[in-house]
């Protein structure tokens, strides 16, 4: 009985040790804040670079993120976050769907933008866990410092 108690543990470690993998027009739920937990992530596009790996540009919906610009106080959608693969591993929960629908004009502008002063040398790519980034950039969004 032990036998199979260890192979049906070594099975279930591998399935949950499984790498993900990421594709254009997937839909993910994340580990979210606590009053976002309907939001979503989609991601629009898949680079490789050789000083940061994986790039993973991804938009994000069904936010509440205080902003003293917006007519209602609040944001509800961030347009582009580039993000490694490994701190998108550490976000992702489940795949919610396979939509395959091309980035919208707001998406892409983002990312024109960003590669743009990526290729200068003036912009990165973030490596912590979504509900972190949001949280970080709201207070940037709050404190009126977008340069963060």
């Amino acid at each position: 009985m032990k036998l199979y108690t260890f192979i049906a543990l070594l099975l279930l470690l591998s399935f949950s040790c499984a790498k993900k993998e990421y594709h254009i027009g997937q839909e993910w739920n994340y580990k979210t804040r606590p009053t976002e937990k309907s939001s979503i992530l989609k991601i629009f596009k898949i680079e490789e670079y050789p000083e940061t790996g994986k790039v993973i540009h991804i938009s994000i919906s069904g936010l509440k993120i205080k902003n003293p610009a917006s007519p209602t106080g609040f944001a509800e959608y961030f347009s582009h976050i580039p993000i490694s693969e490994e701190a998108l591993d550490k976000s992702v929960t489940t795949l919610k769907s396979e939509t395959c629908k091309k980035p919208d004009s707001l998406e892409m502008d983002g990312y024109s933008y960003w590669k743009r002063e990526f290729d200068k040398g003036d912009a990165g790519i973030f490596t912590t866990p979504v509900s972190e980034i949001i949280s970080s950039m709201e207070k940037s969004i709050v404190a009126g410092d977008y340069t963060k």
